[in-house]
């Protein structure tokens, strides 16, 4: 959530910056914010000259008191009665006034950073370096190279099962390539937690609304979410705040950790880390990546998020990428890193860098990590504070990425260690997790 006294002290400034997002036209109703704001100012002014006269007719009642002019009292009691209610009025107006300008701001993106690249859609993201084991380009096969459906399918990836049990866009692993599966997500922890510092966690896939409007998914993306109905289709209707969702992202849980918390200085930065699955509706994506695993409503990732200083939030993000990058330069797999767009940004970031996987089948790079720095916009909403050295406290930063998502971690070592005979070699640094073996055969 933006910070209300910059809309107020520069709106015309915000609503630019806002105009470099997509659809800036859904993001801020300028028209009914101003009305707000104006009726706020009126009363509050209104309010402030109420309050001098209560107080000046409260002087007055106890002088006519003592010279026991009563019926000038009375009157003087009277119209500090109806100052009273006027007063209760507005006060209640206010609240009112107040929750109207949540709910408007609840709706409007973060801020793109300075440095972010001014554009409309991807086609305006900026390379900002790419990398593979044989130089900038990624080698060739050699061969007509698969995709990973077809070399997947005969060694244990079956769509069909998961449409039987659950649908489209759901997807069965058996044997070898689940237990592959299985090793990505557990060497990703162990480079995370041994080799970068972060806390692994065990949280829940189901949350209350109240956490997912602290990372900003409610209440504008709920039809991206899947609710979780305790009880059945028979069950009485809940509450919105008692309403459960499965998780999104473990970014969900994880950066909710530190909600209404006030933290001491010295604990930032907190890094966290989970392997969870993550549970999306996909909505508005129908037609898009329909084959195969690259946007399932049901898959794995290994989330890194970190509550840094505010000064130290652009470091972070910097090393986070690292921090993702190292997972593909472990596993030998080429990539490239983009500086998001104003209009290719999510919701919440101010900043993000994808890093994009290269699929020889497909001939190109996708997206496979996203690290972006929220700075203050979810800790204003969860109120997530420090005490800074001042002894006041000050809205943290949060950041969170993909350390990676496992299944398109998946896909990619499929294709790029394909043989041409359809094995698949494991890359060395996962034959461990593997019992040794080192190659995926039918």
């Amino acid at each position: 959530m933006l910070d209300i006294l910059l809309l107020r002290k520069d709106l015309a400034s915000a609503v630019a910056r806002l105009e470099t997002r997509k659809k800036p036209q859904a993001f801020l109703n300028v028209e009914a914010f101003q009305a707000l704001e104006s009726e706020r100012k009126t009363i509050q002014m209104r309010t402030e000259e109420l309050q001098s006269q209560r107080n000046q007719l409260s002087k007055q009642i106890g002088m006519l008191m003592g010279k026991g002019e009563k019926d000038a009292a009375e009157a003087a009691k009277a119209q500090v009665a109806a100052i009273k209610a006027e007063l209760d009025g507005s006060a209640t107006r206010l609240d009112q006034i107040q929750g109207e300008l949540q709910t408007i701001l609840a709706a409007v993106p973060n801020l793109p950073h300075e440095s972010v690249p001014v554009g409309s859609d991807e086609s305006a993201n900026v390379e900002v370096r790419r990398w593979s084991p044989n130089g900038p380009q990624p080698r060739s096969l050699g061969f007509p190279p698969k995709d990973h459906v077809d070399l997947g399918e005969p060694l244990g990836l079956d769509f069909d099962m998961g449409v039987k049990l659950s649908g489209s866009r759901f997807t069965v692993m058996k044997g070898g390539i689940a237990r592959l599966h299985r090793a990505l997500s557990a060497f990703m922890l162990d480079v995370q937690t041994q080799e970068h510092g972060y806390t692994e966690c065990y949280v829940p896939y189901v949350v209350n609304a109240d956490s997912l409007k602290g990372t900003g998914q409610l209440p504008k993306f709920e039809g991206d979410l899947f609710a979780a109905q305790k009880g059945g289709q028979d069950a009485e209707p809940v509450p919105d705040n008692a309403q459960l969702y499965l998780i999104p992202t473990s970014e969900v849980p994880l950066t909710n950790f530190v909600r209404d918390e006030v933290l001491a200085e010295a604990q930032l930065p907190l890094k966290l880390t989970a392997h969870t699955p993550c549970f999306r509706s996909e909505a508005g994506s129908y037609g898009r990546d329909t084959r195969g695993m690259i946007r399932q409503h049901q898959f794995d990732k290994v989330e890194m998020v970190q509550i840094v200083h505010p000064d130290k939030s652009y470091e972070a993000l910097e090393e986070m990428t690292r921090h993702a990058e190292a997972v593909l330069q472990k596993l030998g797999l080429p990539y490239r890193v983009m500086s998001l767009c104003t209009g290719d940004m999510g919701f919440g970031a101010a900043k993000t860098y994808d890093l994009e996987v290269w699929l020889p089948a497909q001939n190109t790079y996708r997206e496979i990590s996203s690290v972006s720095n929220c700075e203050a916009f979810q800790a204003r909403r969860l109120q997530a504070r420090f005490k800074n050295a001042q002894g006041k406290n000050e809205l943290v930063h949060t950041l969170n990425g993909s350390g990676l998502a496992v299944g398109r971690t998946l896909v990619a070592v499929l294709e790029n260690y394909q043989n041409e005979d359809g094995s698949v070699t494991i890359p060395e640094v996962l034959r461990p997790y593997m019992g040794g073996q080192a190659t995926l055969s039918v």
